[in-house]
């Protein structure tokens, strides 16, 4: 196995072609930068592309799998923040590059899944999560709406009240919740999550590649076909989202851990 660290990610490849890639800022619970989104597109891309990749396996280092946007870092960034359609296009495209991937996509969320985080869960095909994570749609908690397509992934998933719910609410979803309305395939343990995605890896690694990357496609275009109308709605709504008094307010507040007072 070779094991590479590249920006804030750390990149495992096995002989089996099994790429499995960390999201490695254990102490801003990998939280995602812009850099880091950069990085964690272009190796999904790249990785994705290569003919001697057969499953790609996405995870967090340390207590979170990922808490989505490092509002920290923006909010410390100021006019040097990126825009909002930056934002908006690079968690659109975050996505896209994991469910357009030729190959599956699992995810072994380890703990706290956030805001993009729980988009880049969603869009992996298989989801494996530890016995005390969660997925958190703290989207409104903030003043914002959903993106990442998650408008669009979790009804796909769990039918739209449901969806209506988690996201209206701004819910925690515990794994085991999670696994009861589909989010999830499974529940481990924390200390036998990774073994178990890796044994999932494995076995599909030796697998027929063209068959699983056609059969992915045809599940995603039959259940995502909206995809692409989402993105777009999301892209303007959050654009407006982000410069509003609402979300300075949810952000600060965050970052006070006070509530939240919204107009």
């Amino acid at each position: 196995m070779t094991v590479t660290g590249i920006d804030a990610l750390k990149v495992e490849v096995t002989e089996l072609g099994v790429v499995t890639i960390s999201i490695n800022r254990p102490d801003r619970l990998n939280a995602l930068d812009a850099p880091t989104v950069t990085a964690l597109i272009e190796q999904i891309t790249t990785h994705g592309a290569d003919p001697a990749t057969r499953v790609l396996v996405l995870a967090g280092e340390g207590a979170a799998f990922t808490t989505g946007a490092d509002l920290q870092a923006m909010a410390e960034a100021g006019d040097d923040a990126p825009t909002p359609d930056q934002t908006m296009d690079s968690a659109a495209a975050l996505v896209r590059a994991v469910l357009t991937a030729p190959v599956p996509v699992i995810a072994a969320v380890n703990g706290p899944a956030a805001g993009v985080g729980v988009s880049l869960a969603l869009a992996s095909d298989l989801v494996f999560m530890a016995e005390d994570a969660y997925l958190l749609f703290a989207f409104t908690n903030i003043g914002l709406m959903p993106d990442g397509g998650a408008s669009v992934l979790l009804p796909a998933q769990v039918g739209r009240a449901v969806a209506s719910r988690m996201l209206l609410r701004g819910d925690a979803v515990p794994a085991a919740e999670a696994k009861q309305v589909g989010l999830a395939i499974d529940v481990f343990p924390v200390d036998e999550l990774r073994e178990a995605a890796d044994k999932l890896a494995r076995r599909l690694a030796r697998g027929p590649r063209r068959a699983l990357e056609l059969t992915k496609k045809s599940v995603t275009a039959a259940t995502l076909a909206e995809l692409d109308a989402a993105l777009a709605r999301e892209h303007e709504g959050q654009a407006e989202l982000l410069t509003s008094a609402d979300f300075a307010e949810g952000v600060a507040s965050m970052l006070d851990k006070r509530r939240p007072t919204f107009s």
